[in-house]
């Protein structure tokens, strides 16, 4: 049993690791804390997400569902092999197991394997407050391929856990290895995982098995859009909450979160607004250019043409005034 690590030192532990880490906004408060426990904590568990898309993935994991809130899990570990940071603290990601295994675990008691739990979801001990928890990406039906960067980096995050608390290897299980309902992750063995977390755990955190792959803590020269779909890419783009918006409380009361999705909304209905002020004055225009033919004095059509352009350009100013 241990106390869980802060948010600085599993990433520093990550990093030192060499695992390629991405900070997703709030993540570091971003928990389950006020439902229950989190620690002390007793290993690491390991997920497959059933899903596909690392921008729709993290998305996921990080917010979760209507009845299952996010996040569900501490990182998401994508095909490129980076680990997206999504949550710290308790997060809904193991929900209930055997206490068989937690034993087990907890003692790192077991051979190549935890016996079969017999307790799942409904009826087993609480989870999410004594295990990390790493979502994979991966499709989950044994067909989906395991990138050889993302297995690398499950396996660097593990032993970046366990090297950090004194564990061995033993202290690693899949969620299928704790839950009797639960099948994940699958397309490769927990066994063999456990082996090569073990195998790192002998070598230095600095270790890469090959001198042929690069170190991973230097900087990536890769393209940051190969193999994304176009829809990754316009998630990417326009669904997140780094794009910072209005600043005054009136604008923050309507659009609280200012997401870029919502400011192009925004954009699209003040261009409308001004759309039909124009047909306005156009029609105002007209009417006034049509009295000229019964003496209408010129002058005081221009000056109130005049008149409705500055009232124009006002409202256009106030209705702008955050650029």
């Amino acid at each position: 049993m241990a106390v869980p690590l802060s948010a600085a030192a599993v990433l520093a532990a990550l990093r030192a690791e060499g695992v390629r880490v991405v900070e997703v906004g709030n993540w570091r408060t971003h928990n389950r804390n006020s439902k229950g426990p989190w620690g002390p904590v007793n290993g690491s568990i390991v997920h497959h997400t059933v899903s596909s898309g690392t921008a729709a993935t993290v998305r996921i994991v990080r917010d979760g569902y209507a009845s299952l809130p996010g996040p569900l899990c501490h990182g998401m570990i994508a095909k490129d092999g980076r680990v997206h940071m999504v949550g710290w603290g308790r997060t809904n990601h193991a929900g209930g197991g055997d206490p068989a295994v937690l034993a087990q675990v907890t003692a790192e008691s077991y051979g190549t394997r935890p016996t079969p739990p017999t307790k799942g979801n409904a009826n087993g001990v609480d989870g999410n407050a004594r295990f990390y928890g790493w979502e994979c990406e991966n499709l989950g039906d044994g067909k989906d391929p395991w990138p050889a960067a993302q297995y690398d980096a499950i396996v660097r995050v593990q032993a970046a856990l366990c090297r950090a608390h004194g564990w061995s290897a033993r202290s690693v299980i899949g969620h299928l290895e704790w839950s009797s309902d639960k099948v994940d992750p699958r397309g490769f063995s927990m066994a063999q995982l456990r082996a090569d977390v073990a195998e790192r755990l002998a070598h230095p955190a600095s270790w890469n098995p090959s001198s042929n792959t690069p170190n991973p803590t230097t900087p990536s020269t890769e393209d940051p859009v190969a193999g994304m779909t176009k829809r990754d890419i316009f998630d990417a783009v326009w669904k997140t909450d780094a794009i910072g918006g209005p600043a005054d409380a009136a604008d923050h009361s309507t659009n609280p979160t200012w997401q870029a999705q919502s400011i192009l909304k925004d954009m699209q209905a003040r261009i409308r607004s001004m759309d039909k002020r124009m047909a306005a004055q156009t029609a105002a225009i007209t009417t006034l250019a049509g009295q000229l033919g019964s003496g209408a004095d010129t002058a005081t059509i221009v000056a109130a043409v005049e008149t409705a352009i500055e009232r124009a350009v006002i409202d256009v100013n106030i209705n702008t005034r955050e650029g």
